[in-house]
C-alpha cells in the first residue's frame, strides 16, 4: 500500500491565516478607518468643556468612570457609536464622551510620558534644531497646535512666570513632533 504524503502544517497555517484575516476584516478595531461621521479613526481632538463626564459605555445610562476638569486637553478618538465617541487620554485611559463635548481644535501635551523633574523640551524660532530657542517647556504642558509640517509643529500657549501673580506671558515656536502627544508622526496639520 502506498504512503500518502500529507502535510497538515501548511493546511493548518493556511486555515489560521484565513481566520486572522477574517477577524481583522470584520473587527471594528482593525477594519474601521473611517467612522460613521465620515472622519478618520483614530484621530485627535480636544475637550470642549471644563467639566466632562467620561462614561464606561456609549450613553447616559452608563456609569461615569471619571470626570475631566480641564478644557482643551487633547484626546484620541478611537471609535464612534451614534453620537458617542470612545476616547483615549494621554495616560492610556479609555471611555465614552458625547460628541457635543468635543472640539476640533488641535492641542497637544509636551512629553507627558516624562517625569516633571526632566529639564524640559525646547521650542525653536523655526522648524530647525539649530534655530534660536524661544522657550523650554516642561513635561505635561498643554499647547495649541497651530500647524505641522513634516516632523515639526508650530505651537503656542500661555504661562505664568510667577504662579502667585496675575500676569501671563505668551509663547510660540516650533517643536519636534516626537515630543508631542496629540499629533501623529508625519501628520500634516493646517
Amino acid at each position: 500500500m502506498p504512503k500518502l504524503n500529507v502535510q497538515p502544517l501548511p493546511i493548518f497555517a493556511a486555515l489560521m491565516a484565513f481566520v486572522v484575516v477574517f477577524f481583522a476584516a470584520t473587527s471594528p478595531v482593525f477594519a474601521q478607518s473611517v467612522g460613521a461621521s465620515g472622519l478618520p479613526l483614530p484621530r485627535f481632538a480636544s475637550l470642549g468643556s471644563s467639566k466632562i463626564n467620561v462614561r464606561v459605555g456609549p450613553g447616559q445610562k452608563y456609569e461615569v468612570a471619571w470626570i475631566f476638569v480641564q478644557n482643551g486637553l487633547p484626546i484620541e478618538i478611537i471609535q464612534e457609536f451614534d453620537a458617542w465617541r470612545k476616547i483615549r487620554d494621554s495616560e492610556g485611559a479609555e471611555g465614552w464622551i458625547h460628541k457635543t463635548l468635543l472640539s476640533g481644535r488641535r492641542t497637544a501635551l509636551v512629553t507627558p510620558w516624562l517625569d516633571d523633574a526632566v529639564a524640559g523640551t525646547p521650542i525653536y524660532a523655526r522648524a530647525d534644531a539649530t534655530a534660536p530657542r524661544r522657550a523650554i517647556l516642561q513635561p505635561k504642558v498643554m499647547v495649541t497646535v497651530e500647524k505641522c509640517e513634516t516632523s515639526w509643529c508650530e505651537v503656542s500657549g500661555r504661562y505664568k512666570p510667577d504662579p502667585s501673580g496675575d500676569k501671563s506671558q505668551n509663547f510660540k515656536g516650533w517643536i519636534n513632533q516626537v515630543a508631542l502627544w496629540g499629533v501623529y508622526q508625519g501628520e500634516l496639520v493646517k
